[in-house]
Parts: structure tokens; C-alpha cells; sequence
């Protein structure tokens, strides 16, 4: 159950046939340790990016103990540690059952759960998508089926807000303003109350598993699925119970707005964004006190009350490094409000402003953590002027990790060189050239690479 898992390889189809499978995905997770050149990778499924105190405790302690010292933030609000021992699984899996991070060690990895991250905080939204998540994350490890589920197959709560919704999800539930929910399958969508929403979620992924065996193609999405293969999802929401009214063709378009700007979020929450999509356990340990914590697909954390005394910001460089900041003691005095944790979380060389220059930019794992990376990506992304377009830099060809929506593609293709939005360019250029992709000149925006 803890042994890494070889790639899976994939048979490329021709033009207009579906893609064939011929093994299930070996996406990594908690228990299924996937091997990179910097050691063993674990990936731990946090349905709606939550997290309690504890586990963010545990999260740090794990990264302390048996990784790197770092927790990386995926594009779906999911945690990964990374440097980890050949021999770490079972001590790794214990550290995480305790906390309550693996509730179904036969489901943890389809638990891909994303949810509008502020819902609830800011008096926007039309539901309270966390609850949904939570729903849907117990009916899923409830349903024994469920677990034959890929580990990329993708379920999206969105508030109406528009924040997630066009994050590529495969099951995607939109609340709309006059207290129904559009379930989005693909080209199809469904009107249905809120009160079946869970269920309509998890009666939608196995209509798509039934779909799967059928068609025999080893599909790991719907989108994989043959045209003959097509779910019947109406027929699926029906057995369900599940009064659902299709809306006519063509379907309203998924709503689409800009993530959060770090700051602070009401009268007692705050957000901000992990550097190049990575906190040290120092950093992950400075966001409490805090009711709950919850990671974003923008590669941030939301954090959620409570005000209350908070431990002092290290002093000295801005990049905590992976150990704790020299004990730094607790004040024990004050009590910290929104905007006084922001400036204490800056100190810890967290991003609190939209206009930080590493805002938006995110990157691949890069050299010395992947073998197929060209260039030290991670330490060429530091370098990159502010601007409002996303950036991603990838290390190779695959543009693991790359954002969705509009943005701005770095590409290595060798030690030195790069393409930037496939204009060939020099290493040293590199900031000049993403400043100006970013930045909007003579009112004429950008052109972004979108996927």
C-alpha cells in the first residue's frame, strides 16, 4: 500500500478517438508514495483545502520529521511533502490517521474536493460550499464504489461567486443567486434544489464510473470517455431521486471571477499566498492561532480567526527557513486583529499584498526535486517583476502545476534558455521579458497562454 508506483503510460489517441488507458493512474497520495529525484513525494487530498489547527500542527511536524522541512500547495488546495525516506510510509500514515487526515485509507485519493475558499467569510456567495464539501467528502468515503475513482477526477463547489468554477472540474456545482444549484457535466447542466446538491455530486461520479466500464477505455475523466460512452445523467439523477431540469442548450456559461487578493478577508479572517506555492513549517505554524485553515487552488491559505495572542515573526531574512524562527516567544499581551497578523505573517516573508512581485507567479517542482526539469526554475521565478497577468514557469514540456484561466507560460528548454509564451529567450532576459508579458502596455493586455 506504501510503495511507489512506476508511471502510468498512456496511449495516444488519434485525432476525434477517445484516449485509452491501459493502467489506472498512479497518481501519488498519502499512502501511495510516488519516488522524485529529491526523495519520496507524498500528496494528502484536503477536500476544500481544510484544516484544522491540529493537523496544520501535524502537517509541520511531518514535514520537520520526515521530509524536506517544506509543504508544498497544489492548484487544487491539496498539501504536498516532499524529500521523504524510502521507509517513512508507515510512520508517515500513523503521524496523518491521528489527525484525522485520513478518514478512508481505501478512498484518500479521490477526495478532490475544491470549494470557494472564502465562502462564508465575505458576504459573497449564494451557499455555504464549505458544509457542501464536508458532505461530499463523508458520502464519498462512504460509498465503496467511489474508491475506484482516478485519482485526478475533480469535483467543484462553487459559491457563485465564480472563483473555482472554471478550475476544470469534472463534477461542478454552482450556486445560483435564487437559492438553486447548477450542476455542471460537461456541455450538460442540471437545475437542481441545494438540499440534493452532495448527493447529485456523488450520484454523478458513479454514473461516470459506470460509464467507464462500459466503454473499456480505462478513462480516468468524463472527457476521456467515448461519444458513444457518454453518461446518462439525467437517468443517473432520477434513479438517485434526484428532481433535476435540464437546462436548454446552450447552457449559462460558468461564471468567472479573479481569485482573492491577499489581505484581509472581513472582521476576522486574512489571506495570503505561499512563495512560489511552498511554506516551510515555520511559516505553515505562524497562520495559527486559527479556527480552521484552508489551502486555495491560487496556492494560498485562508485563515480563520480566532484573534488571540500570536507568536512573534522571526527577525532577519524574509525566507524563513525549515526549521522554527529562534523560538520566537509569544507575546502573551496584545491580541492580534486581522490586519496586525498580516503584518506578523509578512515577517515571516509570506505574500500579504497584491502587488508583491511574487504574487501569481507560480512554478513546477523544477531541478534538484524532478529529473525531467531543464533548468532551476524555482530559483529563475524568484526573480520576476510584479504584474497583474499569472505566471508559470515550467521545467519541462508538461507544465505540471501550471494555473488555469489566462497566464503567462515561462518554458525552459535548456540550462539557459527559455520561451516565454513561445518567444525564444535567454536566461538572462528572463525578468525583463515576463515584465513585459505581465504588464499591460498602452492600455493593450498581454497575450497569456491558456489552457
Amino acid at each position: 500500500m506504501l510503495a511507489a508506483m512506476p508511471p502510468t503510460p498512456a496511449t495516444t489517441p488519434d485525432p476525434g478517438e477517445a484516449r485509452i488507458r491501459d493502467r489506472g493512474d498512479a497518481c501519488p497520495g498519502a499512502l501511495r508514495l510516488h519516488p522524485a529525484e529529491d526523495g519520496r513525494l507524498a500528496r494528502l487530498r484536503l477536500p476544500a483545502g481544510l484544516l484544522t489547527a491540529h493537523q496544520v500542527t501535524t502537517l509541520a511536524t511531518a514535514a520537520e520529521t520526515l521530509g524536506d522541512g517544506r509543504i508544498s500547495i497544489t492548484s487544487r488546495g491539496n498539501a504536498e511533502l516532499r524529500g521523504l525516506a524510502d521507509d517513512c510510509g508507515t510512520a508517515l500514515a500513523a503521524l496523518l490517521a491521528d489527525a484525522g487526515l485520513l478518514p478512508s485509507p481505501t478512498h484518500e485519493r479521490v477526495r478532490n474536493i475544491v470549494a470557494s475558499p472564502t465562502a462564508g467569510l465575505d458576504g459573497l456567495g449564494y451557499a455555504e460550499v464549505q458544509l457542501w464539501a464536508r458532505g461530499l467528502d463523508a458520502a464519498l468515503c462512504a460509498e465503496p464504489r467511489a474508491a475506484s475513482l482516478s485519482g485526478r477526477f475533480l469535483f467543484v463547489l462553487d459559491d457563485g461567486r465564480g472563483d473555482v468554477a472554471p478550475l476544470g472540474g469534472d463534477v461542478s456545482l454552482v450556486a445560483d443567486e435564487d437559492g438553486s444549484v447548477l450542476l455542471h457535466l460537461g456541455p450538460q447542466v442540471f437545475r437542481l434544489a441545494a438540499a440534493d446538491a452532495v448527493r447529485a455530486a456523488l450520484a454523478a461520479a458513479l454514473a461516470f464510473l459506470d460509464a467507464a466500464e462500459a466503454a473499456g477505455n480505462g478513462a480516468w475523466r468524463p472527457r476521456e470517455l467515448p461519444d458513444a460512452h457518454v453518461p446518462d445523467w439525467a437517468r443517473a439523477l432520477a434513479a438517485a431521486g434526484i428532481a433535476a431540469e435540464p437546462v436548454p442548450v446552450p447552457a449559462p456559461p460558468l461564471p468567472v471571477s479573479r481569485p482573492p487578493a491577499p489581505g484581509v478577508l472581513g472582521a476576522d479572517a486574512l489571506y495570503v499566498l505561499a512563495p512560489l506555492g511552498r511554506l516551510t513549517a515555520a511559516q505553515l505554524r505562524a497562520l495559527l492561532p486559527a479556527d480552521e485553515v484552508r489551502l486555495t487552488p491560487w496556492r494560498g491559505a485562508v485563515v480563520v480567526g480566532p484573534t488571540g495572542p500570536a507568536e512573534a515573526g522571526p527577525t532577519g531574512a524574509a525566507e524563513a527557513g525549515p526549521t522554527r524562527p529562534a523560538e520566537a516567544a509569544r507575546t502573551g499581551s496584545a491580541v492580534d486583529g486581522p490586519a496586525d497578523r498580516l503584518a506578523r505573517l509578512a515577517a515571516y516573508g509570506l505574500i500579504t499584498r497584491s502587488d508583491d512581485p511574487g504574487a501569481g507567479v507560480t512554478v513546477c517542482t523544477g531541478r534538484h526535486g524532478c529529473a525531467k526539469s531543464l533548468a532551476d526554475v524555482r530559483a529563475d521565478a524568484r526573480a520576476v517583476p510584479a504584474g497583474p497577468v499569472p505566471v508559470h514557469f515550467s521545467g519541462c514540456a508538461r507544465g505540471c502545476g501550471h494555473p488555469y484561466g489566462d497566464w503567462i507560460e515561462v518554458l525552459a528548454t535548456g540550462d539557459d534558455t527559455y520561451r516565454v509564451d513561445g518567444v525564444p529567450t535567454p536566461r538572462a532576459s528572463l525578468p525583463a521579458a515576463v515584465g513585459a508579458a505581465r504588464t499591460p502596455v498602452d492600455h493593450t493586455p498581454p497575450t497569456p497562454h491558456t489552457r
